[in-house]
C-alpha cells in the first residue's frame, strides 16, 4: 500500500479546492464533470485511477495505483428514497450521481464546499398540538408542558393558555 499512499498523498497536495458551480434546490455544488475535470489530469499525473461500480444496493469506488495494482475501496449503501415527481428509475439514477460525487470525495479527500456541518441548526421535532386538547386537567395540561418545554413555540404556549382557561372554567 506504501505506493498508492504516496501516490494519493501527492495528489492531495496538488489537488485544488474545487467551486461549486452547478445550482440545485437552494445550493450549489460540484457535479461530477466539474469535479472530473480537476481531478483526472492529477490522477494521471500521480498514476492513479478509479472505478465505481454499482454492487447490490449500492456504489463501490475502487481507487488504484496503476503501476503497482494497489487498491482501496469503500462501499456506499444508496437509500431507495421517492424524490418528487421522479419515478423509482430516475430517483435511483439521481441517488447514484449524487453518491457518486461523496463517496469519491470522501476517498480523495477532496473539498468541492464549505465545511459547515458543524455550523448547522438543529431542527427541533414540531410539537402535536393535538396532545394539547386531549388534556383534561391542568395537572394533564401542566405535565404536557413540562415534556415539551423546549421544543415549544409561542403559538402553543398561547394554545396551551387557552386550554387551561377552558379548563379551569
Amino acid at each position: 500500500m506504501k505506493n498508492l499512499i504516496k501516490s494519493l498523498s501527492d495528489f492531495q497536495n496538488d489537488c485544488p479546492i474545487i467551486h461549486k458551480d452547478t445550482k440545485g434546490h437552494n445550493y450549489t455544488y460540484a457535479d461530477l464533470p466539474q469535479i472530473f475535470s480537476v481531478i483526472n489530469p492529477l490522477l494521471k499525473k500521480h498514476k492513479l485511477c478509479f472505478t465505481q461500480l454499482l454492487e447490490n444496493d449500492g456504489i463501490k469506488t475502487i481507487l488504484f495505483h496503476v503501476e503497482s495494482g494497489e487498491q482501496l475501496e469503500s462501499f456506499t449503501q444508496i437509500p431507495k428514497v421517492k424524490l418528487g415527481s421522479m419515478n423509482d428509475y430516475q430517483a435511483y439514477g439521481s441517488g447514484v450521481t449524487y453518491f457518486r460525487r461523496y463517496a469519491l470525495s470522501s476517498m480523495l479527500g477532496l473539498i468541492t464546499d464549505k465545511d459547515i456541518d458543524a455550523a448547522g441548526v438543529q431542527v427541533k421535532e414540531a410539537f402535536d398540538t393535538k396532545l394539547i386538547a386531549n388534556c383534561n386537567t391542568e395537572e394533564e395540561l401542566t405535565s404536557l408542558y413540562a415534556k415539551h418545554k423546549s421544543a415549544l413555540t409561542e403559538s402553543d404556549i398561547k394554545l396551551f393558555t387557552n386550554r387551561k382557561l377552558q379548563i379551569s372554567k
